[in-house]
């Protein structure tokens, strides 16, 4: 199985005459791009192949000084931007005729550019042009730990600091592993819990902390620079830009996937996961009113956070499933009963024999063990596991125990600690 992994870079700041190159060439990049996309769209060519047979002698000759690869790239990028237009337009989400050209990063492949560890050289108008460029460590983990560049990046202009933005594809090629055992997920709006060795370990995210906090604060300066310049103006616009919600959901996202896999792997074990359809925050949205909420369900990104997690796996070569999500935090896995919930409370009763559950505690035992059932397809069987008594995994008097870790704690670590699971860290309170 191949991995791919971008790691972006910035140049040195270039001298001015050096700089102005690199505009001229975007510049023609760009037109290229609005007569190719133009051409495609109404000619309904979303293949590479054909539009490349189509435009290639328009487009060499309309700059014949460029390199002529720059039509093969032109023609990719051109090709992939008509398709993603063409499919949200069939599905009602495209308002306009034709697809804007907004922002622009020149593709090139391995006619085109060569690298160094320090630098890269570019193909131009005006030559070869060799740039250097400024490493940072995630670019030297990934070239001293087996990863591999690949023949094609893109390169975007900085024109602020007068630099290059290069963004650089790494692959490797990793081997899945048999899992022996299952470590399951369940993904909340603010928190992640993990069953690790039979003990249910909550991570709290934060998430809502941070949607409200973001919301308010936008909605702040809406309010101020709306009354006083009105609803299109550049102040509002450039202190919205600065906002950070997106980097710090990505950055917990990341790590917190980054320690379940190594959890995982430490294990051979695979990870469970809730097999949730591509429009869950609509459905989840059908029957909710208040404006605010519906915000934090949307900015919850829980197929987000899945998407983390599986594209870590796949880069250290641990297997996931999905298994169905139905009713996983209404029955109780040990009496097969349905578990009431009181007063919008976490917490609720088995009707059948008066355990104490924790909802997010409960969801991961039941996808725990609708994977041993093979419910995923690939998962083993359970093979009759008997759940009553203290011995086996899933005993009575354990249900409402958990490790609770604050997202203040578990961000700073690269794995988790040893956990016992008959000392909790922290005991889930009513």
């Amino acid at each position: 199985m191949r991995v791919v992994r971008t790691v972006v870079l910035k140049s040195e700041r270039l001298p001015k005459k050096v700089f102005k190159i690199f505009v001229e060439l975007e510049g023609m990049y760009r037109e290229m791009i609005l007569q190719t996309v133009l051409f495609a769209v109404q000619n309904g060519i979303t293949s590479f192949v054909k539009l490349k047979a189509e435009r290639y002698y328009f487009l060499r000759k309309l700059y014949p000084q460029l390199p002529s690869h720059y039509a093969y790239t032109v023609c990719q990028d051109s090709a992939l931007r008509v398709k993603s237009f063409l499919k949200r337009k069939k599905k009602g989400f495209a308002e306009k005729e034709y697809p804007e050209v907004r922002n622009v990063s020149i593709w090139l492949d391995d006619h085109l550019w060569r690298a160094g560890l320090t630098f890269i050289k570019i193909a131009t108008h005006k030559g070869w042009i060799e740039v250097g460029l400024e490493g940072h460590k995630h670019y030297w983990k990934t070239v001293n730990s087996g990863w591999r560049l690949a023949s094609q990046t893109r390169v975007k202009l900085d024109r602020k600091e007068r630099r290059l933005v290069v963004y650089l594809t790494f692959y490797k090629d990793v081997e899945e592993y048999e899992a022996k055992s299952w470590i399951s997920v369940d993904v909340n709006e603010d928190n992640v819990t993990a069953l690790i060795d039979f003990t249910p370990v909550i991570f709290e995210t934060g998430q809502k902390e941070i949607t409200l906090g973001y919301y308010y604060r936008r909605k702040r300066v809406q309010e101020k620079w709306d009354k006083k310049l009105g609803s299109r103006n550049g102040k509002k616009r450039k202190i919205l830009r600065k906002l950070r919600e997106g980097s710090k959901k990505r950055d917990i996202r990341s790590k917190l996937a980054k320690i379940i896999v190594l959890e995982a792997r430490k294990r051979n074990a695979g990870i469970v996961l809730e097999r949730l359809p591509k429009n869950v925050p609509r459905k989840m949205l059908e029957k909710i009113g208040d404006r605010q909420l519906r915000h934090r369900i949307y900015q919850s990104a829980f197929l987000g956070v899945q998407r983390a997690i599986e594209e870590k796996a796949r880069e250290y070569g641990v297997p996931v499933i999905k298994v169905n999500p139905k009713s996983t935090s209404r029955v109780c896995p040990v009496h097969n009963a349905v578990v009431k919930y009181e007063n919008g409370s976490r917490f609720g009763v088995c009707t059948a024999g008066g355990e104490v559950w924790h909802r997010d505690v409960l969801a991961v035992w039941n996808l725990y063990l609708r994977a041993l059932q093979s419910d995923g397809g690939t998962a083993s069987s359970s093979g009759g596991l008997c759940v009553n008594g203290r011995p086996v995994p899933l005993a009575s008097t354990a249900t409402n125990e958990a490790i609770w870790i604050e997202k203040s704690r578990w961000l700073r670590w690269n794995s988790l600690p040893p956990i016992q699971s008959d000392t909790p860290l922290y005991k889930m309170k009513r």
